[in-house]
């Protein structure tokens, strides 16, 4: 007689899996910025995130006290990580500063290429939804921004030591500019679904700081 040693799959729960709990709060952070990237803060229910993570709802109000207080881990995730990836390319004395932008904009656009341009930048996602943000959220948009434009800024002002852009260049502006134009740059490569609009806006903004 065989005996039947398999387990049913439970509807409506994950299973659970042996994790630690930096693992576990390491995986939902994750999970939700492939998620996120990708759909709206707003629309998106945190049991699509469980759904993907296999983490119970349980388990997920164990490390973030509600869906705000878990944005806000996943705003600071993505903004170390993205700064890691800025300074990857800002700080690289390998390459004259003007290049190092030349070079981020071309990683931007495999990381966009590699995703089908279905996943664009968490902080420019958030920055649309900005009326249905709780202000501390709003105020780490902010922060984050503040962060990658001083990198940004700090390459300029080696340009002009280079005195690859004039000497009367404003950085501060410019990285500011940078930023206002570039968020509206991924936004149209996910419309499009191609990586030429940030092609277009790296050529433009570097005729205008030369």
């Amino acid at each position: 007689m065989e005996t039947n040693n398999s387990v049913p799959s439970r509807r409506g729960r994950p299973p659970k899996i042996a994790r630690s709990n930096a693992d576990t709060r390491a995986l939902l952070i994750n999970t939700g910025l492939a998620v996120l990237t990708e759909k709206g803060f707003s629309a998106t229910g945190i049991d699509l995130i469980l759904k993907s993570a296999q983490v119970p709802k349980g388990s997920f109000y164990h490390y973030f006290k509600s869906k705000n207080d878990f944005g806000l881990a996943l705003i600071d995730a993505y903004d170390s990580y993205f700064q890691a990836k800025l300074k990857r390319h800002l700080n690289n004395d390998a390459t004259t500063p003007l290049e190092r932008i030349v070079l981020f904009a071309n990683d931007a656009k495999q990381g966009m290429a590699k995703f089908e341009f279905k996943r664009g930048c968490l902080i420019g996602n958030l920055n649309q939804e900005i009326s249905h943000l709780d202000e501390p959220m709003i105020d780490r948009i902010k922060q984050a921004y503040a962060n990658w434009q001083a990198l940004v800024e700090q390459c300029l002002v080696d340009a002009k030591k280079q005195k690859q852009i004039p000497q009367s260049s404003d950085c501060k502006m410019l990285a500011e500019f940078f930023w206002i134009g570039w968020e509206g740059a991924v936004m149209r490569s996910k419309l499009d679904k191609s990586s030429e609009p940030l092609t277009l806006y790296t050529a433009q903004f570097l005729r205008l700081i030369l």
